[in-house]
This record gives structure tokens, sequence and C-alpha cells, in this order.
């Protein structure tokens, strides 16, 4: 009978090993691999790189094929030192699968290198109930709920723009929200500012946005920012959230945060109306160009009406 060490010498024969750092490019790149966790669901539960999947190794012969039906698809594995998973690796080469590769030192090295881990957080009966319809969606899913629960977003207005979209990331399960508006409520913004009632007039929009998002769903953390956004205060505000939304109707704006986003590789989602016409942009720093990029400087004050 062989011994657990050359059963190891052997795996490692036919398994290549990387480092988290290989990891984390690959998944940055065009075509990131599949990542399996063969640890048991608790360790799972308690941290866990965000990109992976967990198929515990007593059962990963028996279900790789629904996760991954391609062979020819690149697969990462990993366990908690990388023991586990070289074996596991070397079962699925078995299996016929073509690029196995094993996670040196597991997850405990990607934790030890700084690297994101995610830590789940038992769902309540509500929340079960609440988010049941994106559990049958397979773009979303229970990883995805989590995942949105996890999410911060910075909404910079909380206007026609701001309103509609606060909404429905409160609704979905958005965990944090920021809502940034300086503007009291007028009963102008009430034919088209959904987050703003007739009370509401005199109010700030923040505080008035905020009562209407935590009826909708007390899980969203709304964080009320009853101010304008500045060159002097925009890089403090935004870094704390994964993603920022400019519903802003100038363009001192527009640039302001478009040039901050850039600066702290931040995802800027842009939407701008005006009458019957909207468009809609996702800006991602080194994935494609910014809003300063398509336009390079403002119009001249006064030619466009906000």
């Amino acid at each position: 009978m062989k011994t657990l060490r050359e059963m190891l010498a052997e795996a490692r024969q036919v398994v290549p090993e990387e480092g988290p750092e290989d990891l984390q490019r690959r998944l940055k790149s065009d075509a990131p691999p599949a990542v399996i966790d063969v640890r048991d669901p608790d360790e799972y539960r308690d941290g866990h790189i965000e990109a992976a999947s967990n198929i515990s190794r007593g059962f990963l012969e028996f279900r790789i094929a629904g996760a991954v039906s391609d062979p020819t698809t690149p697969i990462v594995l990993y366990c908690q030192t990388g023991l586990r998973s070289v074996l596991a690796a070397k079962a699925l080469k078995e299996l016929g699968y073509q690029t196995v590769i094993n996670l040196q030192g597991g997850y405990q090295k990607w934790a030890q290198s700084g690297l994101p881990v995610v830590k789940d957080v038992a769902m309540t009966p509500d929340q079960i109930q609440r988010y049941s319809r994106h559990y049958l969606l397979p773009q979303v899913g229970d990883k995805g709920q989590r995942k949105l629960l996890r999410g911060k977003v910075l909404l910079i207005g909380a206007g026609g723009l701001g309103s509609p979209t606060a909404l429905y990331l409160a609704a979905a399960g958005v965990g944090t929200l920021g809502l940034m508006d300086g503007d009291v409520v007028d009963i102008t913004n009430l034919q088209r500012q959904v987050l703003h009632t007739t009370a509401d007039i005199g109010k700030p929009k923040v505080e008035s946005g905020t009562r209407t998002l935590k009826a909708l769903n007390p899980d969203v953390n709304v964080i009320p920012l009853p101010t304008r956004i500045t060159v002097d205060n925009v890089m403090e505000i935004i870094k704390d959230y994964d993603l920022i939304v400019d519903g802003s109707d100038n363009f001192e704006t527009r640039y302001l945060v478009n040039d901050a986003c850039y600066l702290a590789g931040k995802t800027n989602v842009h939407g701008s109306i005006f009458q019957f016409e909207g468009m809609a942009t996702v800006f991602a720093p080194n994935e494609g160009p910014c809003y300063r990029c398509l336009y390079p400087s403002p119009p001249p004050p006064g030619l466009v009406p906000s």
C-alpha cells in the first residue's frame, strides 16, 4: 500500500501548481478558469475565494460534470493547505479533464497573501423567502444573492435617475447603499422622483430616500450623505464602495466622478436623460474608455439643458 507521501509525490508529477498571484491573474483574464473549493461546506462558509464553487472532496468525481461540463475548461482546485486538492486534481486528470491546476498552499496561502476572501453569513428564513425569485435565476442563485448582500453601491443623486435605481438596488438586496444628494424635495420633483412623497416637500432628499428604502427592505444599510460631491471629498467618499452610480445632472459632477473613479479603479455606472431620451453606460477602468475619453471636454455653459 502506498503511503500518503508517495501519493502526494505522484500527484505532483502530473498536476501543475500555481501560487495565489497566478490564480488572481487568471481570474482577471478574458478566459478565467473554473475554481473549485474541495473542502467541507463548513470550511467553505468560514471563508473562501469569491470565484470558487464548493464541491467537497468526497463528492468531486460525482458532481464535477455539473459544475464543469467541458473537459477542456481550465480548472483550479484548492483546499486549506493544498494537500487534499492536489490528490483531487490528479483524480480529475484521470477523468479526462485536460488542464487541472492545484493552488499551491491552498486557501491558507491565498488569505495570508492579503487577497480578498468571502465569509458567508447564514440567511434568515425571511431573507430566503424575500429573495426566493432570485434563487430561480441561474445567473443569480444563492451565490449571487450573497454577493449582492455583501455589495456596496454609492448613488450620486437621489433625483430622477437615482430614485428608481435606489429602489431596485434596495429591492434586490444590495447590502449597503450610499445615498448622496445635497438638495431638499421640491413639489416639482414628485412627478418623477419616486423616492419622495408630498409629505417630504422641504425635507432633505437623503432623509426621505433613506426612509423609503428602509421601508422597502430593512436588510439594506442605507448611508445618507446630505452633501454635494466636490474635489475635496470625492476620493474619501468613493473609497468604501464597490460601484459608483452617477445620476448627477451637471457636467462638472460627471467629469469629477469619472476622474475620481478612474484614479481609484472603481467602476462608474453613468446615466443621463433629457425629456424622452436617455443613455446608460458602464465605465470600467482598464476595460474600456472612460467618460472623458468619449467626451474630452464639457460643452459650453448653457448649451445643453439639465
